[in-house]
């Protein structure tokens, strides 16, 4: 029986594919250039012909269920470990987390995860790049996580990321107490920051510094998406990106690692998902319990406090989720350690399910050349439900990982259960949060409410379609406000009116 082994982050690569590219590759193309850059920050590139384990990000924007093949085939490799992970933005770091423990228990010494999405249309004559979201899940998807909402949820307009992650936003804004403006102008600082980094970041996809001011108002090239967002505050997912990693175990990476870089040690990951599944079903909208969970177990599985984190990458997909990361973890608003390396979803870019990955190389980079000791990573899966964490160092981890990725998906649910749903409500309620979904015009095509009944269960509700009731939700807040519901049960749908 051989002792368990440390965990090296030993190679990493980025690529950013541009809009005028002639001859694009699509995403298992794009993942075997990372891959191969990767193999050019070891001293033997060809490691990569000798890898024993390859694991991919599943893309969003082509069904490719044989990547895995074809990456492995392209490198001239027959591993005997293929895996390609199923829907979400924590996959990256989750199949990260898993091939740590392969590595740490022996099982696994090379292990390859690479992903990547194109997603960019270059010619109007060409087909839009498929979308597994957007145009249909084919059925080799798995079931729970190819479903971001439950079918009342959708039937009142709260399908995709951009129109429920706004959620999120508005009980936040509550919660702050603070002026519809004042509030604004925080998170568009933040925001600002974070595009600060992503013009300075060579793989970016917009490489354009904005002030807050530019972020939070709407113009001609940003429009309302949802409120209280814009687009600037969106996830940039129509983006040709692919990044990958290599693992290895200490002494494997030893053997192929150029001196002059810093060991990149993989100390510690977590994984957990929420008992509250799906938004329609969570007690509090300015909290994730499973993301505290999963940055806690890295935290003990590396030895270390979040004060010894030289550095963040929350999961950046909407401003809403770094604040709860912020919330969740301790992390105080004056706090100048930077809460993304890349600019994040927004600005650097959001490539489907592979933005996480992208974080992790670009860590993993700034460890071995000094910049950063010790840093954080987060990622997430549809509505703040699934969460991952990983801690990269430099310094030598003191404890095994053998087992630890195991263990999590054995036991992954963390938080709460489910708020139970009343379907047909009438009477009275309680507003909790609410969104206004824009039209691309400007014009607002229609708000969701999400509330309680008076009998303390969670309804689903559209506003009356009116002006003077849009008017007031975007301009003060009125989360706690009573609410007259009623219910068609023809059309199945609740309308909420003030």
């Amino acid at each position: 029986m051989h002792m368990n082994t440390h965990v090296v982050m030993a190679g990493w690569g980025q690529v950013t594919q541009p809009k005028e590219t002639e001859n694009p590759l699509d995403p298992p193309g794009l993942m075997i250039q990372a891959a191969e850059r990767a193999g050019q920050t070891l001293t033997d590139p060809s490691v990569l012909s000798r890898l024993d384990g390859i694991m991919v990000v599943r893309p969003l924007s082509a069904h490719c269920p044989d990547a895995p093949i074809q990456v492995a085939r392209a490198l001239g490799v027959k591993p005997g470990f293929l895996h390609i992970s199923n829907i979400g933005g924590n996959s990256p770091q989750t199949l990260i987390n898993q091939a740590a423990d392969l590595i740490a228990e022996n099982r696994l010494e090379r292990v390859l995860v690479v992903g990547a999405e194109a997603y960019v249309k270059r010619h109007p004559d060409t087909p839009k790049p498929e979308s597994a979201l957007l145009q249909g899940i084919p059925e080799t998807y798995a079931n729970d996580d190819a479903i971001g909402a439950t079918p009342v949820e959708t039937l009142h307009g709260i399908q995709h990321p951009m129109q429920g992650f706004p959620l999120f936003e508005t009980a936040l804004w509550q919660a702050s107490g603070l002026p519809l403006s004042a509030y604004l102008e925080k998170i568009g600082t933040m925001w600002s920051q974070f595009s600060r980094t992503a013009a300075g970041h060579p793989y970016a996809w917009v490489r354009t510094s904005r002030t807050s001011h530019e972020i939070i108002t709407p113009s001609l090239d940003n429009r309302p998406v949802a409120f209280p967002y814009t687009k600037f505050m969106n996830a940039f997912i129509t983006v040709d990106q692919a990044a990958a990693v290599i693992l290895m175990s200490e002494k494997a990476a030893r053997a192929c690692s150029k001196k002059n870089l810093q060991p990149v040690y993989f100390l510690g990951g977590g994984y957990a998902r929420d008992r509250q599944r799906f938004m329609v079903e969570k007690s509090d909208f300015t909290v994730s319990v499973p993301l505290k969970t999963a940055v806690d177990k890295a935290l003990e599985r590396a030895g270390l406090t979040l004060d010894q984190m030289d550095c963040f990458d929350f999961y950046s997909c909407f401003p809403c989720a770094v604040s709860i990361a912020k919330k969740m973890t301790g992390v105080s608003d004056n706090d100048p350690r930077p809460l993304t390396l890349t600019g994040g979803l927004g600005f650097f870019g959001g490539p489907g399910n592979n933005y996480n990955l992208h974080a992790v190389a670009t860590l993993a980079e700034q460890i071995a050349t000094g910049r950063y000791r010790t840093g954080l990573v987060t990622a997430l899966g549809w509505f703040m439900y699934k969460h991952a964490a990983g801690i990269y160092s430099s310094r030598r981890p003191e404890k095994s990982l053998a087992g630890t990725a195991a263990a999590d998906h054995e036991k992954p649910l963390a938080g709460f259960n489910p708020v139970p749903v009343d379907e047909a409500p009438t009477g009275k309620g309680i507003i909790e949060t609410y969104t206004i979904v824009y039209r691309p015009d400007h014009t607002p095509a229609y708000g969701v409410i999400y509330g309680r009944t008076r009998q303390g269960l969670r309804f689903v509700a559209r506003t009356a379609d009116d002006p003077d009731l849009f008017a007031a939700l975007s301009g003060k807040n009125m989360v706690g406000r009573t609410v007259r519901l009623t219910h068609d049960t023809i059309t199945k749908i609740t309308t909420a009116y003030l």
